[in-house]
């Protein structure tokens, strides 16, 4: 597929075709340089155009067919012998996020996804707890950030979760291509990892959020009120807080809430419309900055008062409480930004076993969900379309997005 070649479109009744190819051509500009050889680039482009297509299931040999290959061989060798850098394809996909996506009070949002494989030669494969499904399962454990902001939302970066079992056989390591240098990261430990590239390539995160995997780690909240960033992440009744000069547990705070100074509050628009909740923010221990301040936030179900949830938080002492509750209620985007990704760009559809595969195919999914998520920004289409289905508002063109943005071209 060179350059002037158009991908093939999803909806032709729903989507501009100049509109599209515009975007395309943008994108196949950013990821070349990534690739040493021409024919790496166009076989890059072509992986994408397959796992944007409306087939079901997007292995190789469906991969293959949709490019017009008579073989598999050569989407094998991009995801395995062909020379590229998946980290640097990702920092590309990193910087054309920001580029389109960007707002003052965007949001990181960690979060993890099983991936259900077979046997035991998968790169980090184990029997181990997955959240998406709910139960202990043979599967793989990736840990994602996405990127989330009035202009969209998408994922940003991975890292494939290994537990103990394969980092103390470095035998085992080897036979997948994982790295002799690679030690035991807990997932938290990914996520801090992934932050910190994320701040030092300059990207603006106002705030991070997470489940209670990631607010339960103090190692990671300390790190974010050491360089002064806002958190919102969950915790379980498990915890403990400084509160009132002495250490609390989370659960026994729950469990004496008091009946006034609820605020019933928006956490943002879901698929049925506002999803409404009656939330409370408490005073925890002050930090040092005295311009800081941290609560315990408490999010409480209007149809079933039992039901309630805890956030420690982290932020700027004048921060309102519906500021807190937009940044938790974000909270969803990663998990929608993982479960679309599986839906519309073939996310979980890999059949690669390597640590490199794992990694290549995860980045240029990364890459067909970002392209999707610019052009549904810029096109004003909401953010949960169904089955990659794009509808658009109204005229306009790259060229008019670029310039309301601000945005130029290298």
């Amino acid at each position: 597929m060179s350059e002037q070649d158009p991908m093939p479109l999803p909806d032709l009744d729903l989507l501009d075709i100049q509109v599209w190819n515009q975007y395309w051509a943008e994108v196949q500009r950013r990821i070349s340089p990534s690739f040493t050889r021409s024919d790496a680039t166009e076989r890059a482009m072509q992986y994408l155009a397959g796992l944007l297509s409306p087939a079901e299931r997007k292995t190789s040999w469906q991969l293959a067919e949709i490019c017009g290959a008579a073989n598999p061989y050569g989407v094998q060798h991009l995801l395995g012998r062909a020379l590229w850098d998946a980290d640097e394809l990702r920092d590309r996909v990193r910087a054309y996020i920001s580029d389109y996506l960007a707002a003052p009070d965007a949001v990181g949002v960690i979060d993890e996804s099983g991936f259900l494989k077979k046997g035991t030669h998968s790169a980090g494969v184990a029997r181990q707890y997955s959240g998406t499904a709910g139960r202990i399962q043979n599967c793989q454990i990736g840990v994602f950030l996405a990127y989330a902001s009035a202009h969209g939302h998408t994922m940003m970066d991975r890292e494939l979760y290994l537990p103990v079992a394969w980092t103390d056989d470095r035998a085992r390591c080897r036979g997948a291509g994982i790295p002799d240098d690679r030690p035991f990261a807990t997932k938290p430990a990914l996520a801090q990892q992934m932050l910190e590239r994320t701040f030092a390539a300059g990207v603006n995160l106002a705030w991070v959020a997470g489940d209670s995997v990631y607010g339960g780690d103090r190692a990671l909240r300390n790190w974010r009120e050491e360089h002064r960033h806002a958190y919102v992440l969950a915790v379980s009744g498990k915890e403990y807080v400084w509160r009132q000069q002495h250490q609390q547990r989370v659960s026994a705070i729950l469990a004496e809430l008091p009946t006034e100074g609820w605020e019933r509050l928006s956490a943002g628009t879901g698929s049925k419309g506002p999803r409404w909740y009656d939330w409370m923010r408490l005073d925890l221990h002050d930090p040092v900055e005295s311009d800081f301040a941290r609560w315990l936030l408490v999010r409480r179900s209007i149809s079933d008062p039992t039901e309630v949830t805890a956030y420690v938080t982290y932020a700027p002492a004048a921060t309102t409480l519906p500021h807190l509750v937009r940044v938790a209620g974000l909270r969803w985007t990663v998990e929608e930004s993982i479960q679309t990704g599986k839906g519309e760009v073939g996310l979980d559809h890999y059949e690669v076993r390597s640590w490199t595969g794992w990694y290549r195919h995860m980045t240029l999914a990364m890459w067909a969900q970002a392209f999707l998520s610019v052009v549904r920004a810029e096109r004003g289409v909401p953010v949960a379309p169904k089955k990659g289905r794009l509808i658009p508002v109204g005229p306009s063109s790259l060229t008019t997005f670029k310039a309301r943005r601000g945005l130029y071209s290298a």
